[in-house]
Protein backbone atom coordinates (compact mmCIF):
# COMPACT_ATOMS: atom_id res chain seq x y z
CA UNK A 1 0.00 0.00 0.00
CA UNK A 2 2.81 2.42 0.93
CA UNK A 3 4.41 1.88 -2.50
CA UNK A 4 1.15 2.33 -4.43
CA UNK A 5 0.30 5.68 -2.84
CA UNK A 6 3.83 7.02 -3.42
CA UNK A 7 2.94 7.53 -7.10
CA UNK A 8 1.57 11.06 -6.98
CA UNK A 9 2.13 14.47 -8.54
CA UNK A 10 4.17 15.91 -5.67
CA UNK A 11 6.63 13.03 -5.70
CA UNK A 12 7.22 13.36 -9.47
CA UNK A 13 8.45 16.93 -9.07
CA UNK A 14 12.12 16.67 -8.05
CA UNK A 15 13.05 13.76 -10.39
CA UNK A 16 11.51 15.74 -13.26
CA UNK A 17 13.30 18.93 -12.21
CA UNK A 18 16.60 17.02 -12.19
CA UNK A 19 16.09 16.56 -15.95
CA UNK A 20 14.32 19.81 -16.88
CA UNK A 21 16.35 22.22 -14.75
CA UNK A 22 19.41 20.27 -13.69
CA UNK A 23 20.20 18.95 -17.16
CA UNK A 24 20.70 15.36 -15.94
CA UNK A 25 19.97 12.40 -18.17
CA UNK A 26 17.09 10.07 -17.38
CA UNK A 27 19.40 7.50 -15.76
CA UNK A 28 21.37 10.09 -13.77
CA UNK A 29 18.17 11.77 -12.52
CA UNK A 30 16.73 8.42 -11.37
CA UNK A 31 19.97 7.36 -9.62
CA UNK A 32 20.42 10.77 -7.98
CA UNK A 33 16.93 11.04 -6.53
CA UNK A 34 16.63 7.39 -5.44
CA UNK A 35 19.91 7.75 -3.52
CA UNK A 36 18.65 10.81 -1.63
CA UNK A 37 15.22 9.32 -0.99
CA UNK A 38 16.57 5.98 0.30
CA UNK A 39 18.83 7.79 2.79
CA UNK A 40 15.86 9.85 4.02
CA UNK A 41 13.56 6.81 4.26
CA UNK A 42 16.12 4.99 6.41
CA UNK A 43 15.90 7.76 9.02
CA UNK A 44 12.12 8.04 8.65
CA UNK A 45 11.83 4.30 9.37
CA UNK A 46 14.06 4.60 12.44
CA UNK A 47 11.81 7.30 13.89
CA UNK A 48 8.80 5.03 13.45
CA UNK A 49 10.08 2.90 16.36
CA UNK A 50 8.53 5.01 19.17
CA UNK A 51 5.15 4.42 17.56
CA UNK A 52 5.57 0.70 16.93
CA UNK A 53 7.18 -0.03 20.32
CA UNK A 54 5.23 2.28 22.62
CA UNK A 55 2.15 3.25 20.60
CA UNK A 56 2.77 6.97 21.06
CA UNK A 57 1.96 9.68 18.47
CA UNK A 58 4.76 11.45 16.64
CA UNK A 59 4.28 14.73 18.54
CA UNK A 60 4.82 12.88 21.84
CA UNK A 61 7.99 11.28 20.50
CA UNK A 62 9.32 14.69 19.38
CA UNK A 63 8.55 16.17 22.82
CA UNK A 64 10.80 13.54 24.43
CA UNK A 65 13.64 14.80 22.22
CA UNK A 66 13.14 18.57 21.83
CA UNK A 67 11.14 19.14 25.01
CA UNK A 68 7.64 20.60 25.18
CA UNK A 69 8.65 24.09 24.06
CA UNK A 70 10.90 22.82 21.26
CA UNK A 71 8.23 20.50 19.88
CA UNK A 72 5.56 23.19 20.15
CA UNK A 73 7.40 26.24 18.83
CA UNK A 74 10.09 24.78 16.56
CA UNK A 75 9.11 21.39 15.18
CA UNK A 76 5.34 21.93 14.86
CA UNK A 77 5.50 25.22 12.88
CA UNK A 78 7.95 23.72 10.38
CA UNK A 79 5.80 20.59 10.07
CA UNK A 80 2.71 22.74 9.41
CA UNK A 81 4.47 24.83 6.74
CA UNK A 82 5.93 21.71 5.08
CA UNK A 83 2.53 19.98 4.98
CA UNK A 84 0.95 23.17 3.62
CA UNK A 85 3.53 23.46 0.83
CA UNK A 86 3.19 19.85 -0.33
CA UNK A 87 -0.61 20.01 -0.07
CA UNK A 88 -0.47 22.91 -2.54
CA UNK A 89 1.96 21.13 -4.88
CA UNK A 90 -0.30 18.07 -4.94
CA UNK A 91 -3.36 20.22 -5.60
CA UNK A 92 -1.75 22.14 -8.46
CA UNK A 93 -0.48 18.87 -9.96
CA UNK A 94 -3.92 17.27 -9.69
CA UNK A 95 -5.53 20.38 -11.18
CA UNK A 96 -3.17 20.25 -14.17
CA UNK A 97 -4.16 16.62 -14.79
CA UNK A 98 -7.88 17.39 -14.56
CA UNK A 99 -7.57 20.39 -16.91
CA UNK A 100 -5.59 18.44 -19.54
CA UNK A 101 -8.00 15.47 -19.47
CA UNK A 102 -11.09 17.69 -19.73
CA UNK A 103 -9.53 19.53 -22.65
CA UNK A 104 -8.71 16.31 -24.47
CA UNK A 105 -12.03 14.58 -23.79
CA UNK A 106 -14.50 17.47 -24.05
CA UNK A 107 -12.44 20.39 -25.46
CA UNK A 108 -13.14 22.35 -22.27
CA UNK A 109 -10.32 24.57 -20.95
CA UNK A 110 -10.71 25.66 -17.33
CA UNK A 111 -8.45 28.17 -15.51
CA UNK A 112 -5.85 26.55 -13.23
CA UNK A 113 -6.66 28.85 -10.31
CA UNK A 114 -10.38 27.97 -10.42
CA UNK A 115 -9.76 24.21 -10.46
CA UNK A 116 -7.10 24.46 -7.74
CA UNK A 117 -9.40 26.44 -5.45
CA UNK A 118 -12.19 23.91 -5.98
CA UNK A 119 -9.98 20.88 -5.29
CA UNK A 120 -8.19 22.47 -2.31
CA UNK A 121 -11.51 23.54 -0.77
CA UNK A 122 -13.06 20.11 -1.33
CA UNK A 123 -10.12 18.25 0.21
CA UNK A 124 -9.99 20.63 3.19
CA UNK A 125 -13.70 20.04 3.79
CA UNK A 126 -13.26 16.27 3.54
CA UNK A 127 -10.35 16.40 6.00
CA UNK A 128 -12.61 18.21 8.44
CA UNK A 129 -15.84 16.20 8.24
CA UNK A 130 -14.91 12.83 6.77
CA UNK A 131 -11.22 12.03 7.26
CA UNK A 132 -11.71 8.44 8.45
CA UNK A 133 -14.43 7.66 5.91
CA UNK A 134 -12.35 9.02 3.01
CA UNK A 135 -9.24 7.10 4.09
CA UNK A 136 -11.27 3.87 4.25
CA UNK A 137 -12.91 4.51 0.87
CA UNK A 138 -9.55 5.21 -0.80
CA UNK A 139 -8.40 1.66 -0.01
CA UNK A 140 -11.02 0.33 -2.41
CA UNK A 141 -9.35 2.26 -5.24
CA UNK A 142 -6.04 0.44 -4.74
CA UNK A 143 -6.52 -1.78 -7.85
CA UNK A 144 -7.09 1.34 -9.99
CA UNK A 145 -3.85 2.86 -8.65
CA UNK A 146 -1.82 -0.23 -9.51
CA UNK A 147 -3.42 -0.69 -12.95
CA UNK A 148 -3.03 3.03 -13.65
CA UNK A 149 0.70 2.87 -12.92
CA UNK A 150 1.08 -0.07 -15.29
CA UNK A 151 -0.80 1.88 -17.96
CA UNK A 152 1.57 4.85 -17.58
CA UNK A 153 4.56 2.57 -18.19
CA UNK A 154 2.89 0.89 -21.18
CA UNK A 155 2.03 4.24 -22.80
CA UNK A 156 5.56 5.60 -22.29
CA UNK A 157 7.30 2.44 -23.55
CA UNK A 158 5.05 2.31 -26.63
CA UNK A 159 5.91 5.92 -27.41
CA UNK A 160 9.63 5.29 -26.92
CA UNK A 161 9.43 2.25 -29.22
CA UNK A 162 7.52 4.07 -31.94
CA UNK A 163 9.96 7.00 -31.96
CA UNK A 164 13.04 4.77 -31.39
CA UNK A 165 14.31 7.18 -28.76
CA UNK A 166 15.58 4.75 -26.10
CA UNK A 167 19.12 5.94 -26.76
CA UNK A 168 18.25 9.50 -25.80
CA UNK A 169 17.63 8.44 -22.19
CA UNK A 170 21.36 8.46 -21.48
CA UNK A 171 22.21 11.56 -23.53
CA UNK A 172 22.94 14.60 -21.38
CA UNK A 173 25.76 16.47 -19.77
CA UNK A 174 27.05 14.84 -16.58
CA UNK A 175 27.56 17.08 -13.55
CA UNK A 176 28.40 15.85 -10.07
CA UNK A 177 27.16 19.18 -8.71
CA UNK A 178 23.69 18.69 -10.23
CA UNK A 179 23.66 15.01 -9.33
CA UNK A 180 24.20 15.67 -5.61
CA UNK A 181 22.07 18.84 -5.59
CA UNK A 182 18.92 16.96 -6.64
CA UNK A 183 19.79 14.06 -4.39
CA UNK A 184 20.00 16.61 -1.57
CA UNK A 185 16.64 18.19 -2.53
CA UNK A 186 14.90 14.82 -2.40
CA UNK A 187 16.55 14.14 0.95
CA UNK A 188 15.13 17.44 2.25
CA UNK A 189 11.68 16.54 0.90
CA UNK A 190 11.46 13.19 2.66
CA UNK A 191 13.62 13.39 5.79
CA UNK A 192 11.06 15.80 7.28
CA UNK A 193 8.80 12.73 7.52
CA UNK A 194 10.91 11.59 10.49
CA UNK A 195 8.90 13.96 12.69
CA UNK A 196 5.63 12.22 11.70
CA UNK A 197 6.58 8.58 11.02
CA UNK A 198 5.70 7.39 14.53
CA UNK A 199 2.03 7.99 13.66
CA UNK A 200 2.20 5.49 10.77
CA UNK A 201 3.55 2.68 12.95
CA UNK A 202 1.42 2.96 16.11
CA UNK A 203 -0.68 -0.09 15.28
CA UNK A 204 2.03 -2.21 13.65
CA UNK A 205 2.26 -5.89 14.64
CA UNK A 206 5.98 -5.54 15.37
CA UNK A 207 8.66 -2.86 15.44
CA UNK A 208 10.81 -4.79 12.98
CA UNK A 209 7.90 -5.24 10.57
CA UNK A 210 7.03 -1.54 10.76
CA UNK A 211 10.64 -0.49 10.14
CA UNK A 212 11.24 -2.69 7.09
CA UNK A 213 7.70 -2.26 5.77
CA UNK A 214 8.01 1.53 5.76
CA UNK A 215 11.53 1.50 4.34
CA UNK A 216 10.82 -1.05 1.59
CA UNK A 217 7.42 0.42 0.67
CA UNK A 218 8.66 4.01 0.56
CA UNK A 219 11.82 3.17 -1.38
CA UNK A 220 10.05 0.95 -3.91
CA UNK A 221 7.26 3.49 -4.38
CA UNK A 222 9.67 6.35 -4.88
CA UNK A 223 11.79 4.33 -7.32
CA UNK A 224 8.74 3.86 -9.55
CA UNK A 225 7.89 7.54 -9.10
CA UNK A 226 11.42 8.66 -10.03
CA UNK A 227 11.41 6.53 -13.19
CA UNK A 228 8.04 7.91 -14.32
CA UNK A 229 8.89 11.53 -13.46
CA UNK A 230 12.31 11.48 -15.15
CA UNK A 231 10.89 9.63 -18.17
CA UNK A 232 8.10 12.16 -18.62
CA UNK A 233 10.55 15.06 -18.32
CA UNK A 234 13.21 13.63 -20.65
CA UNK A 235 10.82 12.52 -23.40
CA UNK A 236 7.95 15.01 -23.25
CA UNK A 237 9.33 18.03 -21.38
CA UNK A 238 6.48 17.68 -18.86
CA UNK A 239 7.07 17.26 -15.10
CA UNK A 240 3.76 15.47 -14.46
CA UNK A 241 3.54 11.95 -16.00
CA UNK A 242 -0.24 11.91 -15.61
CA UNK A 243 -0.44 14.87 -18.00
CA UNK A 244 2.02 13.24 -20.44
CA UNK A 245 0.11 9.95 -20.38
CA UNK A 246 -3.19 11.75 -20.96
CA UNK A 247 -1.80 13.29 -24.13
CA UNK A 248 -0.80 9.81 -25.40
CA UNK A 249 -4.03 7.99 -24.52
CA UNK A 250 -6.41 7.33 -27.42
CA UNK A 251 -9.18 5.59 -25.46
CA UNK A 252 -11.72 7.30 -23.21
CA UNK A 253 -11.43 4.35 -20.79
CA UNK A 254 -7.68 4.89 -20.48
CA UNK A 255 -8.28 8.60 -19.86
CA UNK A 256 -10.79 7.71 -17.14
CA UNK A 257 -8.30 5.31 -15.54
CA UNK A 258 -5.56 7.98 -15.54
CA UNK A 259 -8.03 10.44 -13.99
CA UNK A 260 -9.00 8.00 -11.20
CA UNK A 261 -5.36 7.14 -10.50
CA UNK A 262 -4.27 10.81 -10.35
CA UNK A 263 -7.20 11.97 -8.20
CA UNK A 264 -7.01 9.03 -5.78
CA UNK A 265 -3.28 9.48 -5.17
CA UNK A 266 -3.74 13.25 -4.71
CA UNK A 267 -6.65 12.80 -2.30
CA UNK A 268 -4.83 10.17 -0.25
CA UNK A 269 -1.63 12.15 0.26
CA UNK A 270 -3.47 15.40 0.90
CA UNK A 271 -5.66 13.83 3.57
CA UNK A 272 -2.41 13.02 5.38
CA UNK A 273 -1.01 16.50 4.72
CA UNK A 274 -4.16 18.13 6.09
CA UNK A 275 -4.19 15.85 9.14
CA UNK A 276 -0.50 16.39 9.95
CA UNK A 277 -0.56 20.13 9.20
CA UNK A 278 -3.75 20.74 11.19
CA UNK A 279 -2.57 18.64 14.14
CA UNK A 280 0.80 20.45 14.20
CA UNK A 281 -1.04 23.78 14.13
CA UNK A 282 -3.16 22.60 17.05
CA UNK A 283 0.01 21.68 18.94
CA UNK A 284 1.20 25.31 18.58
CA UNK A 285 -2.12 26.98 19.43
CA UNK A 286 -3.64 24.49 21.84
CA UNK A 287 -6.81 26.49 22.51
CA UNK A 288 -7.88 26.40 18.85
CA UNK A 289 -9.47 22.96 18.82
CA UNK A 290 -9.33 20.48 15.95
CA UNK A 291 -12.07 22.12 13.86
CA UNK A 292 -10.56 25.61 13.91
CA UNK A 293 -7.02 24.37 13.29
CA UNK A 294 -8.21 22.35 10.28
CA UNK A 295 -10.19 25.31 8.96
CA UNK A 296 -7.17 27.63 9.24
CA UNK A 297 -4.94 25.09 7.52
CA UNK A 298 -7.55 24.58 4.79
CA UNK A 299 -7.95 28.32 4.18
CA UNK A 300 -4.18 28.75 3.85
CA UNK A 301 -4.03 25.72 1.52
CA UNK A 302 -6.71 27.19 -0.77
CA UNK A 303 -4.80 30.48 -1.07
CA UNK A 304 -1.43 28.81 -1.71
CA UNK A 305 -2.92 26.41 -4.26
CA UNK A 306 -3.80 29.41 -6.45
CA UNK A 307 -0.11 30.23 -6.96
CA UNK A 308 1.59 28.31 -9.82
CA UNK A 309 4.95 29.59 -8.53
CA UNK A 310 4.64 26.91 -5.84
CA UNK A 311 5.54 24.42 -8.60
CA UNK A 312 7.38 26.66 -11.05
CA UNK A 313 9.89 27.73 -8.38
CA UNK A 314 9.84 24.44 -6.47
CA UNK A 315 13.63 24.11 -6.38
CA UNK A 316 13.93 27.47 -4.57
CA UNK A 317 11.11 26.74 -2.13
CA UNK A 318 12.36 23.24 -1.25
CA UNK A 319 15.83 24.71 -0.64
CA UNK A 320 14.30 27.36 1.64
CA UNK A 321 12.39 24.72 3.61
CA UNK A 322 15.68 22.86 4.02
CA UNK A 323 17.08 25.73 6.14
CA UNK A 324 14.78 24.56 8.94
CA UNK A 325 13.94 20.95 8.03
CA UNK A 326 17.53 19.70 7.87
CA UNK A 327 18.83 20.91 11.28
CA UNK A 328 15.61 19.97 13.11
CA UNK A 329 15.57 16.50 11.54
CA UNK A 330 19.29 16.03 12.25
CA UNK A 331 18.83 16.82 15.96
CA UNK A 332 15.77 14.56 16.27
CA UNK A 333 17.51 11.66 14.55
CA UNK A 334 20.88 12.09 16.30
CA UNK A 335 19.19 12.27 19.72
CA UNK A 336 17.07 9.17 19.11
CA UNK A 337 19.96 7.08 17.73
CA UNK A 338 22.97 8.19 19.81
CA UNK A 339 21.46 9.58 23.03
CA UNK A 340 18.35 7.46 23.52
CA UNK A 341 19.94 4.43 21.81
CA UNK A 342 16.91 3.85 19.58
CA UNK A 343 14.32 3.53 22.33
CA UNK A 344 12.43 5.54 24.95
CA UNK A 345 13.06 4.57 28.58
CA UNK A 346 10.36 4.33 31.26
CA UNK A 347 11.59 7.67 32.59
CA UNK A 348 11.03 9.35 29.21
CA UNK A 349 7.58 7.81 28.84
CA UNK A 350 6.54 8.81 32.37
CA UNK A 351 7.58 12.42 31.75
CA UNK A 352 5.62 12.44 28.50
CA UNK A 353 2.41 11.21 30.08
CA UNK A 354 2.58 13.78 32.89
CA UNK A 355 3.46 16.50 30.31
CA UNK A 356 6.92 17.04 31.76
CA UNK A 357 9.80 17.04 29.28
CA UNK A 358 13.20 18.61 29.85
CA UNK A 359 14.09 21.50 27.57
CA UNK A 360 16.83 20.57 25.13
CA UNK A 361 19.22 23.54 25.11
CA UNK A 362 21.87 21.61 23.16
CA UNK A 363 19.23 20.80 20.56
CA UNK A 364 18.29 24.46 20.10
CA UNK A 365 21.97 25.45 19.79
CA UNK A 366 22.52 22.70 17.21
CA UNK A 367 19.47 23.74 15.15
CA UNK A 368 20.76 27.33 14.96
CA UNK A 369 24.26 26.04 14.17
CA UNK A 370 22.90 23.76 11.41
CA UNK A 371 20.73 26.50 9.86
CA UNK A 372 23.74 28.83 9.64
CA UNK A 373 25.83 26.11 7.99
CA UNK A 374 23.03 25.41 5.48
CA UNK A 375 22.77 29.10 4.59
CA UNK A 376 26.54 29.41 4.18
CA UNK A 377 26.89 26.50 1.73
CA UNK A 378 26.30 26.93 -2.03
CA UNK A 379 23.69 24.71 -3.69
CA UNK A 380 26.18 22.82 -5.85
CA UNK A 381 27.90 21.16 -2.87
CA UNK A 382 24.68 19.62 -1.51
CA UNK A 383 23.97 21.73 1.59
CA UNK A 384 21.28 19.30 2.72
CA UNK A 385 23.65 16.36 3.21
CA UNK A 386 26.56 18.36 4.65
CA UNK A 387 24.42 20.42 7.02
CA UNK A 388 22.58 17.28 8.19
CA UNK A 389 25.84 15.48 9.01
CA UNK A 390 27.49 18.48 10.70
CA UNK A 391 24.35 19.33 12.70
CA UNK A 392 24.06 15.74 13.97
CA UNK A 393 27.75 15.69 14.87
CA UNK A 394 27.51 19.13 16.52
CA UNK A 395 24.51 18.00 18.57
CA UNK A 396 26.34 14.88 19.75
CA UNK A 397 29.34 17.01 20.86
CA UNK A 398 27.16 19.69 22.51
CA UNK A 399 25.16 17.00 24.33
CA UNK A 400 28.27 15.19 25.62
CA UNK A 401 29.79 18.47 26.77
CA UNK A 402 26.51 19.46 28.49
CA UNK A 403 26.27 16.14 30.37
CA UNK A 404 29.94 16.38 31.39
CA UNK A 405 29.37 19.92 32.66
CA UNK A 406 26.29 18.77 34.65
CA UNK A 407 28.26 15.94 36.27
CA UNK A 408 31.06 18.29 37.29
CA UNK A 409 28.55 20.72 38.77
CA UNK A 410 26.87 17.89 40.67
CA UNK A 411 30.23 16.77 42.11
CA UNK A 412 30.97 20.32 43.29
CA UNK A 413 27.61 20.53 45.02
CA UNK A 414 28.20 17.16 46.72
CA UNK A 415 31.60 18.32 47.99
CA UNK A 416 30.14 21.57 49.30
CA UNK A 417 27.30 19.76 51.08
CA UNK A 418 29.71 17.29 52.69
Amino acid sequence: MQAAFSINSGNFLVPALAVLTGGLSFFAAVASTIMGAAAAFLFVSLLSLPGSRHGIPAQFAIRSILGNAGARYISSPIRSVTSLYWFSVQTIGGSAVLISLLEKAFEIRLPLALVSVFLAGLMSLLALIGFDAVKKAIKYFMPFLIIGQVVLFVLFIKELSSTQSFGSLSHSQWSFGSFFLYSSLVFIQYVSGASASSDMARYAASAKGAFWGLFAGNTLGFSITAILGALSASQFGEWNPFVSAGSLASSSWVLLLIFICAMTSMLSINMNNAYTGGFSLLNIFQNLGRVKSTLIFGAAAVVLSCLPAVVNKAQEYISMLGIFIIPISAVIIADFIFVKKGTLSEEHLTKLFISQSDQNREGLMSIIFGALIYLALPDLISPGFISFFLTGLGYFIFHRYGRLKDRRQLKRQQKLSS
